[in-house]
């Protein structure tokens, strides 16, 4: 279960005593058409993130190096497990239930056990996986209520085998969804809204793989039945991660039943597989499939955000504060700020709404008298560590990716000045 171990590449094959409902043509054509169109998705998922984001990851929860296993694959990527922390920090939740246990459930106890040491419900399909799940958990100083959780059940409106679920929680605070795989279904996972009337005020669903095609089928969908709910598709994972978030005062109510459709259902996939091979599904199916932010995009927000900095400091009436509270920082949004320069001073420290999600703004002098803003959010950019630059007018912005966060430095300085700032920044 660790490092120390060798993992399999694919995931567990299905225990062998029970069935899964029968399934016909119908499923059998949308798993050819979603693995054709998926194909990306899933060979990228072969990577679980580099090793400074596992380490991150092992020490924000305390744990030793080699407690995780290797990553990628059929297992959580450090982007997804970074999430489940920050929702953990965010909401302190008493109650946890998730649909697939693994190196998730290890990283989940232990956030609980440092905030607020709330109780983790884990359901497998697997009952000889869950089992070691929960020993090792164990050996790890941690715990959990992991359950065997076979795939024999189905909910009306969705497709495929789903968990049998037995003594849930009547109220969950954090519901993750990492199961079942996508070769049952490719929209199996949209089951999962037979949880969410049990949702307190505030709570979170963080669904893994939310970018791969039949996810975000999935998505369309829930956003239609459950108004409460407001799911965002976020970056910072391999997969990405569709985040909902259910309002504090509002009540869930069960989703309407679906009248029948007309035309029958092996049709409609027989449909979208001859489709798919002209290259239609891809965009008129499924809306469009997600990319990461132009560049343009991370550089134009930083400018916004600069421009919003220098409006707040000619305005009497805007307070500025130059606190800044890192902790509470990564706490409340999930970002992570790089140190600055032991020379910068800070001036202005602003949470900034963007269109790449909540962001933060941070004004600063540096040893020089120079005035520049540093951006930070969670977000998928062509940058790597290595700081580029690109011009605004006057200005010049230079910006890089860290893990799941982006970055851009912003100034109305020489391009080579924002970039050797940027570069000092940036450096580890």
């Amino acid at each position: 279960m660790t490092s120390r171990q060798t993992t399999p590449l694919r995931a567990l094959a299905h225990d062998s005593g029970f069935a899964l409902p029968a399934t016909g043509l119908s499923d059998m054509l949308y798993r050819l058409a979603f693995g054709a169109i998926g194909w990306p998705w899933l060979l990228y998922s072969l990577w679980g993130g580099t090793k400074a984001d596992k380490r991150r990851l092992l020490s924000r929860v305390g744990l030793e190096d080699d407690a995780l296993p290797h990553l990628g694959s059929w297992k959580a990527d450090t982007g997804f497990l970074h999430r489940i922390v920050d929702a953990v920090e965010e909401l302190q939740p008493a109650t946890v239930v998730e649909l697939g246990a693994g190196a998730s459930s290890l990283v989940c106890a232990r956030a609980l056990q440092l905030n607020g040491g709330g109780r983790l419900y884990s359901y497998d399909q697997h009952g000889a996986f869950a089992h070691s799940v929960e020993e090792w958990l164990h050996e790890e100083g941690a715990s959990a209520h992991v359950s065997h959780a076979p795939l024999g059940a189905q909910v009306p409106g969705w497709p495929g085998g789903w968990y049998r679920l037995d003594h849930v929680p009547e109220q969950i605070d954090l519901l993750i969804i990492d199961g079942p795989p996508w070769s049952v279904h490719p929209y199996v996972r949209g089951a999962a809204e037979c949880l969410f009337d049990r949702l307190s005020p505030g709570a979170i669903v963080l669904l893994d793989d939310g970018a791969r095609p039949g996810e975000r089928v999935v998505a369309s969908r829930w956003r239609k039945r459950w108004p409460q709910i407001d799911f965002q598709l976020v970056a910072g994972s391999t997969k990405g991660t569709l985040v909902g978030r259910k309002a504090s005062s509002a009540t869930i109510l069960p989703f309407p039943q679906r009248k029948p459709q007309r035309r029958s259902h092996w049709r409609r996939a027989a449909a979208m597989l001859a489709l798919m091979a002209t290259g239609w599904i891809g965009n008129d199916v499924l809306g469009g499939l997600s990319e990461p932010a132009h560049a343009s995009t991370i550089v134009d927000e930083a400018d916004a955000s600069f421009s919003a900095s220098l409006t707040r400091q000619r305005m009497a009436s805007q307070v500025e504060t130059s606190h800044l509270d890192r902790t509470e920082i990564r706490r409340t949004t999930g970002i992570d700020l790089p140190a600055l320069p032991p020379a910068w001073r800070v001036t202005d420290v602003q949470v900034y709404p963007s269109d790449l999600g909540t962001a933060l703004a941070l004004v600063a002098v540096t040893g020089d008298g120079q005035l520049v803003s540093l951006f930070a959010t969670r977000a998928e950019t062509p940058a790597e560590k290595l700081p580029l630059l690109e011009k605004r007018d006057r200005r010049s912005v230079a910006y890089w990716e860290v893990g799941p966060f982006a970055y851009a430095l912003t100034g109305e300085l020489s391009p080579d000045t924002v970039l050797s700032l940027a570069a000092e920044v940036a450096a580890p």
